[in-house]
């Protein structure tokens, strides 16, 4: 990328990291419903101050099934069926008048003090739209609910089921790829309220948590607790455990620890009707019938709505260390990533940023005072007992240095080594921060195997410097996992046009290479394409027959992974 067009993307330098992190923390922390005050008064979600009732749902409805209707129009063609006298019947959902009967009737069954539907216009955006994606489709939620138990949660889904209302569940609100969407309108189910350790087993290593719960939250309780123990999987810092269920996310641990499927011993799933199932006992081994945790471990909440999950832990370590090592380009740094997995080298985390990236960081400032080199850089976390991560680390400083790698420059204590490694985990937040007015971040991922990383990143990179594109590549290397981020001008046809071609070609990059479009992010409202071309129609059908088993209406977070067919 030239100097001049780092220049006039960095100039003038928007937000704050520090400002948009606050800004997205009350997009998406439930900021439009109040929590129980410190008098012991709860109230409900916050009711529309200036619209009135039925002009929200009219609004809501018609931006949702113009949404459909849109959708429907790109994606499978002009359905046969009339609804409406003007919109098509591809899925065939409620009417504005079933709609506001099945709110009606959950509130009479749902009963009590509180209100746990909410028709705020903030609300109902900040749960159709999200500022991380660059998937957001037409339409919004008609309401936001926000059940207090799994009980409620069966309620919602049996009478919404019953009146074939869209259902979107909805946790940490971090979508990269529109997975929240409410394309056909529908009622979002709003974790918030369901934010609790239910059962803490110590001898058996594992926890009962509701869906609400953030990663970090449940980390810092068992710290609280002294328990020794912590969960490993460490997505974005917002994230929560029913949204990292529904991706199958990974984060810059699972080098060591695996992704989110690896962690999971049973859950408490609601189905569309209302059923509520689990899928397994406590025990960490079983094979007893179908694997059902691998079924709705990564179904963006297509299948059902996770209200439970028993979670493994894993043993404190007894040390760490946390080292950076710069190279000269960034096939040297992928090619020393991928020597070091091939070695069988025990890292606990290994991720790469390129030289634009650790640019965006410093320009941040999310990391002051400390200074970043700019040049490609390999990120290490090395844990264990001190005599092996002393080895591990003589190892990998070997083979760093055969890939014209710099010397490792080690963190001194605790408080450095948080400091080291938030560079890359203020990755995103830092580039966020760069965009001007009428700007958006493009962000997606894709993974090959080791051999051939440093291939698909050298490719991938030169096109987006070709392309003139203001773009950085991040990503958990370890595991062959690595990410496009891109700041382009949404209202520019000709750039956004540029930005998608770059995309499209990146995920064809890696099928052709035997890997898969999305490593940690999902499919969501944005992928479907790519979800083809990876799997073919064959296991696609498959798919939607196990949907059409489990969601026959078709009302679970529709229109993602896929799209049913007539």
């Amino acid at each position: 990328m030239s100097a001049a067009r780092f220049a006039r993307a960095a100039k003038p330098f928007g937000r704050s990291v520090t400002a948009l992190k606050n800004t997205s923390r009350q997009r998406f922390s439930i900021s439009a419903i109040r929590r129980t005050s410190t008098s012991g008064n709860s109230e409900g979600p916050r009711q529309a101050s200036v619209w009135s009732y039925s002009g929200v749902m009219a609004v809501a409805a018609t931006a949702g099934l113009f949404g459909w209707g849109m959708s429907e129009f790109r994606h499978g063609g002009l359905p046969k069926t009339m609804l409406f006298d003007s919109l098509y019947s591809y899925p065939s959902y409620a009417s504005m008048h079933e709609m506001e009967q099945a709110l009606r009737e959950i509130r009479q069954e749902v009963g009590g003090t509180e209100d746990i539907i909410s028709t705020d216009p903030d609300d109902l955006h900040a749960h159709g739209y999200s500022e991380w994606s660059t998937s957001n489709p037409e339409g919004l939620p008609v309401a936001v609910a926000y059940p207090r138990s799994t009980q409620q949660v069966s309620t919602i889904a049996r009478i919404c089921h019953k009146y074939r209302v869209p259902i979107i569940p909805y946790s940490g609100g971090s979508s990269l790829e529109g997975n929240f969407s409410a394309p056909f309108g529908g009622i979002s189910v709003d974790f918030a309220y369901m934010d609790k350790i239910v059962q803490f087993n110590k001898d058996d290593m594992d926890v009962v948590v509701q869906p609400s719960i953030g990663w970090q939250d449940l980390n810092e309780q068992l710290a609280k607790m002294e328990s020794g123990l912590f969960f490993p999987i460490d997505p974005g810092p917002s994230a929560k455990i029913g949204g990292m269920i529904g991706t199958n996310c990974s984060g810059t641990n699972a080098v060591k620890y695996g992704t989110m499927k690896d962690w999971v011993i049973n859950l408490t799933v609601v189905l569309a009707d209302g059923t509520v199932i689990k899928t397994r006992r406590r025990p960490r081994k079983s094979s007893a019938g179908y694997n059902l945790n691998g079924l709705f471990v990564g179904s963006e909440g297509t299948l059902g709505l996770v209200t439970e999950a028993t979670l493994k832990l894993a043993v404190i370590p007894e040390e760490f260390s946390v080292a950076v090592v710069t190279f000269p380009s960034i096939r040297d740094a992928a090619s020393a990533a991928a020597e070091v997995m091939q070695t069988g080298i025990p890292v606990a985390a290994m991720e790469i940023m390129d030289e634009v990236q650790m640019k965006v960081v410093n320009m941040g400032g999310a990391t002051a005072p400390r200074v970043w080199k700019e040049m490609p850089t390999l990120f290490f976390k090395f844990s264990g007992t001190k005599a092996g991560v002393k080895e591990n680390i003589g190892l990998v400083q070997k083979i760093t240095k055969a890939n014209k790698g710099s010397n490792f420059e080690f963190a001194k204590d605790a408080r450095e080594q948080k400091l080291l490694w938030s560079a890359r985990k203020e990755s995103l937040w830092s580039m966020l921060a760069l965009r001007k007015e009428g700007e958006e971040v493009w962000s997606t991922d894709v993974a090959v195997p080791f051999s051939r990383l440093a291939d698909i990143i050298e490719v991938s990179k030169k096109e987006m410097d070709e392309l003139g594109l203001f773009a950085s590549i991040l990503g958990h290397i370890g595991d062959g996992n690595f990410h496009e981020s891109i700041i382009y001008n949404r209202r520019d046809k000709a750039e956004v046009r540029k930005v998608e071609a770059c995309v499209k070609n990146m995920v064809k990059r890696a099928l052709e290479m035997e890997g898969t479009c999305t490593g940690e992010h999902s499919i969501g409202w944005g992928k479907k394409e790519s979800l083809l071309w990876e799997v073919g129609e064959d296991t696609l059908g498959v798919m939607r027959a196990i949907k059409a088993a489990l969601d026959p209406n078709w009302i679970m977070n529709p229109g993602k992974i896929f799209d049913r067919q007539s």
